[in-house]
């Protein structure tokens, strides 16, 4: 059976991969009456009088929302809400089986970005945070954005920020290889789609000043044509670079590809700079085959596949993050809570070499280090309303996860 049928198999023998379970027992008249009615009016009028008694009551504080209106899903692209769900449901149970957070699935039928903000509005009182999965650029960008400035919980939209965060800490302990500092770097970043603008906004934040981000037209510079809203904000911060991807990777330290298979080349690599850094991310098949990089001169080469070394996974990130943000009860993910993400997720390679500069998804230290790190800076910057004991959080969730 190859990976498609068996996939298939295990989705329909489940008919899906997520479930409610009970935290509390109902076998019983006493056990009814506290769980339900008449005993439940209790928590209720406490909540009603003191709101954020909601978070010591329910289950709000442990709890995020998995959104999409499923029209940018994995490399699918637009499949629509009903077909993106069970990837919702996938996240879901990656939330807890990585963090032991719970989290519920949600699928929008609606591409309407107003609508999908109204709607997200009116269910997050439910919710400690919202995860929002899948959703097309710019769209993707606007919602984010709108929540954001509307909302006092999380609100992390994972393709633009997960995937930048994960590709910062491989790209932090690749330069430990290679011998060379951030700000110096020649960095051309080949998607500006969602994860393209996130990674440059990340890497600009921590320091890099040359960065080149190309669409299908080539490079993103101020007043070229064919540039929608969420572009333009990105040229203006954006060295001015107006050359095809075959042009920008001349002298380039790194390339990072969020974009769609075989466009890199083997020529392209060897125009680059002396040990070239690449990150081919287009999922199912990469930018470049990654034996052919290698046999071109790359000196690190990272995918988005499992069967390859250095799998750039978001399931490195989110779910460390959002445990970190959730027990801090913070109002928001920071800059700084995603670098300090990232800077944990590098730290957890205890032998950093050219196919090991992220940690495996299955080490438990990994969640447990970003939990601590993200509720560590969401202190520092003021942004937590809980304070709450860091080595504690560390040791629990590490025990919780530990297999």
């Amino acid at each position: 059976m190859n990976i498609k049928e068996a996939a298939l198999a295990l989705h329909k023998k489940h008919q899906g991969k997520f479930a409610v379970i009970s935290k509390v027992p109902v076998t019983s008249k006493e056990e009814l009456s506290l769980a339900y009615s008449p005993g439940v009016a209790e928590p209720c009028l406490a909540i009603f009088n003191e709101p954020e008694k909601i978070y010591d009551y329910t289950a709000k504080g442990n709890l995020v929302a998995v959104i999409s209106n499923g029209t940018a899903v994995l490399g699918l692209g637009d499949i629509g809400a009903k077909a993106a769900l069970p990837v919702m449901e996938g996240k879901a149970i990656l939330f807890k089986e990585f963090a032991n957070v719970d989290a519920i699935p949600i699928c929008l039928d609606s591409r309407d970005p107003d609508a999908i903000i109204d709607t997200i509005l009116m269910l997050a009182p439910t919710f400690g945070g919202i995860n929002l999965e899948d959703i097309k650029a710019p769209e993707c960008f606007y919602i984010e954005d709108k929540l954001k400035s509307l909302l006092d919980i999380p609100v992390f939209h994972d393709d633009q920020h997960g995937t930048a965060v994960v590709v910062l800490a491989g790209l932090l302990n690749s330069l430990k290889i290679v011998n060379k500092n951030l700000a110096d770097l020649n960095v051309v970043i080949n998607g500006a789609g969602a994860a393209g603008t996130a990674i440059a906004k990340l890497l600009l934040n921590v320091g890099v000043k040359n960065i080149a981000v190309l669409d299908r037209s080539g490079a993103i510079y101020l007043n070229r044509e064919k540039l929608n809203a969420a572009k333009i904000e990105l040229a203006k911060v954006l060295p001015i670079r107006k050359g095809t991807l075959k042009e920008e990777l001349v002298g380039a330290d790194v390339f990072i590809g969020v974009s769609t298979k075989d466009i890199l080349s083997s020529e392209m690599i060897g125009s680059m700079h002396k040990d070239p850094i690449i990150f081919a991310l287009a999922n199912p098949d990469p930018e470049i085959n990654p034996k052919l990089a290698l046999e071109s001169g790359a000196k690190i080469i990272a995918t988005g596949r499992s069967d390859y070394p250095n799998q750039v996974n978001n399931v490195l990130g989110f779910p460390g993050i959002f445990r970190g943000a959730l027990a801090a009860r913070a109002t928001s993910i920071s800059e700084g809570m995603k670098l300090a993400a990232a800077k944990a997720i590098a730290s957890c390679v205890e032998e950093i070499n050219c196919d090991q500069i992220i940690p495996s998804p299955f080490n438990p230290q990994v969640a447990a280090q970003v939990a601590k790190a993200v509720a560590k800076k969401a202190l520092d910057e003021g942004l937590a309303r809980l304070n709450i004991d860091l080595d504690q959080l560390e040791t629990t969730v590490f025990n919780e996860l530990k297999r």
